[in-house]
């Protein structure tokens, strides 16, 4: 069986790449870190060539591809640094008016006692609240109905306007955050949200790999131009070793991301997520290593990446969690 991508899934990714280029290059991510509100003529140029439409039927103005083109649009996305409610545009695109042409935004909050509201709390112009629905358990034992809740979880729609949000500090400068207070539970949305969850968690984890990717490239140009003592430091073994872990965790995130938007299966999406967040996170502590002393400075791009990699490795399961469903299932 033949893993590799098409020439049309080539396209899309080179496509993309060329894109978020084009739009969100050096100057407007460096803009974006000032000023992290959302950057609504971006979004609305990303809604025009398709981005949150990617997975809509053609019939209803949709691109009609899949989760794995899904999962290299949002590869390219995490590349690029590109903020804002990203997996939530994209997983929502079909369920709110205007988020599939970039003329509305919509954000994802999760959690039953506390939810966090991941993204640009303030630009958001719909919420959805997701309760419940994680994979593997949630029963209550003696109450049968309340189970089945927590099982198959559930959904509910407001206006932003209508929420109250509490900002707390993020480690990411382009990532504001905060708790929802209180979100009215009266508009239920029918969502599949185990299912919302999964893809959202690979999705994720397709952001990771694309900063795990390029944390790779930043480190090996910077061992190829940096010289000491006369040669370049690439040329030093401590410096090889460490460019070359940096790639085999990307690659090995990026062979298992990509089987898991195949097969869709929970535990290969818990594993691709576990894989793609220590390879966003330790690739990027390399980078900094092999940048040295200018890898800490505010003008190199290395600190963002491992900012935003922390933040993603908390969003849709930490580690910790996905390590306990991965034994669960392997006991099983």
């Amino acid at each position: 069986m033949d893993f590799q991508l098409t020439d049309e899934q080539r396209a899309l990714k080179d496509g993309t790449r060329e894109l978020l280029a084009g739009r969100f290059g050096r100057d407007r991510l460096r803009a974006a870190v000032e000023d992290p509100g959302p950057d609504r003529a971006l979004w609305r140029e990303l809604g025009a060539a398709g981005f949150f439409a990617l997975r809509l039927p053609e019939k209803g103005g949709g691109v009609g591809l899949g989760l794995p083109e899904a999962v290299l649009v949002l590869e390219e996305a995490g590349r690029a640094l590109l903020p804002g409610p990203l997996v939530a545009c994209q997983l929502l695109a079909g369920v709110v008016d205007g988020v599939a042409t970039g003329e509305k935004t919509v954000g994802l909050c999760e959690g039953a006692r506390e939810p966090v509201l991941w993204e640009h709390p303030a630009g958001c112009d719909e919420l959805i609240l997701v309760e419940g629905g994680e994979e593997g358990g949630g029963e209550v034992e003696g109450d049968e109905e309340e189970g089945a809740r927590e099982r198959t979880g559930g959904a509910y729609r407001s206006a932003s306007d209508r929420v109250s949000c509490a900002p707390f500090a993020s480690v990411d400068p382009l990532t504001p955050l905060a708790r929802v207070l209180d979100l009215p539970r009266t508009d239920p949305v029918a969502l599949d949200v185990p299912r919302l969850r999964r893809e959202a968690a690979l999705l994720t984890a397709a952001q990771q790999l694309g900063s795990a990717v390029r944390t790779v490239e930043m480190a090996a140009g910077h061992a190829r131009e940096r010289e000491q003592f006369g040669a370049p430091i690439g040329s030093f073994q401590a410096v090889k070793q460490l460019c070359a872990q940096m790639l085999v965790r990307a690659e090995m995130a990026r062979s298992a991301v990509y089987a898991a938007s195949i097969t869709e299966s929970v535990l290969d999406i818990t594993g691709a997520k576990l894989l793609a967040d220590e390879a966003a996170v330790r690739n990027a502590r390399d980078c900094l290593q092999v940048h040295g002393g200018m890898g800490f400075t505010w003008e190199a791009d290395v600190h963002l990446h491992l900012k935003r990699a922390w933040l993603r490795a908390e969003c849709w399961g930490a580690a910790g969690e996905a390590e306990e469903l991965l034994a669960a299932g392997l006991i099983a």
